[in-house]
């Protein structure tokens, strides 16, 4: 897969910079007409994988092991959350949390209230249904299902071995080469994109703190590339230390600043939006899980297609990548863990986030209205730090704010490059690590060159292709939840009979043991005596009947 991997990225990366802003709009047309007009698939599709996580964690093979069954977790609980958050969603928690509740806020989709609270709930619902449950449900599917073939059946790390079930030896052949190639050409490209429009964010904050004026793309370049360097040291100390630690220090300064947030500010009516938003949400949840926006027209459709199922196309594309990862850092875990560790823990942290800052925006717009510009147009690049601006010790805090984004993009680099490296190395877990230094700087590469194709252009371009390669990977989704349910379901009947058998080969040896034992003590014997002095005392001739070949088996036999 290493080649065809390489020549393809390389390819896409080469149109991208020489077609500039004429590919974009071409690509964004088609992804468009491809996409987001597919909202009746998506749609119920993702609304599936949620109901598929649930039923997975609390179903009868909620117990079953990822792992031997006497395996013990790699990580504690608390590494092991902290690097599922990170992986999966921390850089874009750090670069929405602000910038999306406030999109909503003042954009909303059409048919919402024109009031401030009814504009702040669908603002809050919205980003809520965006990035809780049905995110982490797309990335348990793959993760469920690789985690399985790798830590209960032993087959290399790849997505093609969590269809064996299905395809059985095909999986070893051209169709599985095919598989692992789009799951690392997705992966490229999505942390590639993510480097390049995460450095803008970089750039806006040294902007906002005067040390770099209206950063250029070389100087962002430049940031990419140092970023890439510290994600390279830490891919190449592996997951037991650069991983794990930065993922910790990660959870560490994002705790820190979101509490600085919530103290600092409105802490009484944050807390209590908290729970009014959940409630919103929850109320809502079938109809948030199933709106394709199709009773207000293409402006309905136009706004659910351009969020909704471009985020739902986003999270497939970062599926392969994260689903391996948290497979990966999740041996010993049970299916139950694994489901409610990637399902409830992150979701119910990324809604008090958005609670705490993105609320937190929301409510700093409605008392002084700063936090937009004159038009109403929200910069996604500069929300945050106009929010940390507004509160006290701003400069401290908007230092360690970007401090936080570069660790969070260093983390998502390395475990990226290092699902890539094993994907492209067909599965090994420990691959060497010459190539896990490759990937990490192609993904530093990509996102440089396409830093200085100019305009964005090159970026809007490997955003739109990660969305449009995760239709095909839809497909690939469905079957490993094919897959995975017939292996959970073969392994519980199995388990099943093999139980009985043991339960049935107990009960004989009881009963075995048990006459044995009454054998021993007379008690049979007894019995036996009884029945024979019935008939009359034994006489000389009983004697010799009873001294006859064969009459002791027989007697015994009489005894069983």
């Amino acid at each position: 897969m290493f080649w065809p991997s390489v020549a393809i990225i390389g390819v896409f990366v080469i149109w991208a910079m020489v077609g500039g802003e004429g590919t974009a709009d071409n690509l964004l047309s088609f992804r468009v007409e491809v996409v987001d007009n597919l909202s009746w698939y998506y749609v119920p599709l993702v609304s599936f994988f949620v109901l598929y996580a649930l039923f997975m964690g609390f179903s009868k093979y909620g117990n079953i092991k990822l792992g031997k069954d006497d395996q013990k977790p790699d990580f504690s609980l608390g590494s092991w959350l902290s690097m599922l958050f990170a992986a999966g969603m921390g850089i874009g928690l750090v670069f929405w949390g602000v910038a999306e509740p406030l999109s909503f806020y003042m954009g909303p989709k059409p048919g919402v209230g024109e009031s401030e609270a009814e504009r702040a709930e669908f603002a809050m619902s919205q980003t809520f249904l965006h990035w809780g449950f049905h995110p982490w449900a797309i990335y348990i599917v793959v993760g469920l299902a690789i985690a399985y073939a790798v830590h209960r059946k032993g087959r290399p790390v790849s997505i093609r071995y969590a269809l064996e079930p299905l395809l059985g030896d095909r999986v070893r052949g051209r169709v599985g080469d095919a598989i692992d190639v789009i799951a690392v050409v997705g992966t490229v490209f999505g942390v590639a994109t993510s480097l390049g429009f995460g450095v803008q964010q970089i750039g806006a904050g040294l902007d906002h703190l005067g040390i770099i004026t209206d950063p250029s793309a070389g100087v962002l370049s430049i940031i990419v590339i140092i970023i890439t360097i510290i994600a390279t040291l830490s891919v190449v100390s592996g997951l037991d230390k650069g991983v794990k630690y930065l993922s910790n220090v990660n959870a560490v300064l994002a705790a820190g600043i979101l509490l600085f947030i919530l103290i600092a500010g409105a802490t009484t009516v944050l807390l209590t939006d908290f729970f009014q938003n959940i409630g919103v949400y929850l109320q809502n949840f079938a109809a948030l899980s199933l709106d394709t926006g199709s009773w207000h027209g293409e402006d309905g459709t136009g706004w659910v297609g351009g969020w909704t199922i471009f985020y739902w196309g986003w999270w497939m594309s970062w599926a392969p990548f994260v689903g391996i990862f948290i497979a990966r850092i999740s041996r010993g875990r049970t299916v139950r863990e694994f489901v409610i560790g990637a399902l409830v823990v992150p979701t119910m942290l990324s809604f008090f986030w958005f609670s705490v800052v993105g609320g937190s925006g929301i409510r700093e717009e409605q008392a002084t209205g700063n936090m937009t510009g004159e038009d109403g147009s929200v910069d996604s690049t500069a929300a945050l730090f106009a929010l940390l601006d507004s509160l006290p010790g701003a400069t401290i805090v908007i230092g360690l704010a970007i401090l936080l984004i570069v660790f969070f993009f260093v983390t998502s680099s390395d475990s990226a490059s290092y699902v890539v490296d094993m994907l492209a190395s067909g599965g090994d877990p420990n691959p060497p690590t010459w190539s896990r230094v490759f990937w990490a700087a192609v993904e530093g590469l990509v996102a440089v060159a396409l830093l200085l194709a100019g305009a964005g252009h090159g970026l809007t371009i490997l955003q739109n292709v990660a969305v449009v390669i995760a239709l095909p990977f839809s497909f690939i989704m469905i079957a490993m939840c094919i897959a995975t349910l017939k292996s959970l379901r073969d392994e519980h009947l199995a388990v099943k009979e093999a139980k009985a058998e043991e339960a049935e080969e107990a009960l004989i040896e009881s009963a075995v043991a048990a006459m044995t034992e009454a054998q021993e003590n007379g008690e049979l014997d007894s019995v036996t005596s009884g029945t024979g002095s019935g008939s009359g005392a034994a006489g000389a001739g009983d004697k010799a009947d009873k001294d006859a070949p064969g009459d002791d088996l027989l007697d015994t036999s009489a005894k069983a």
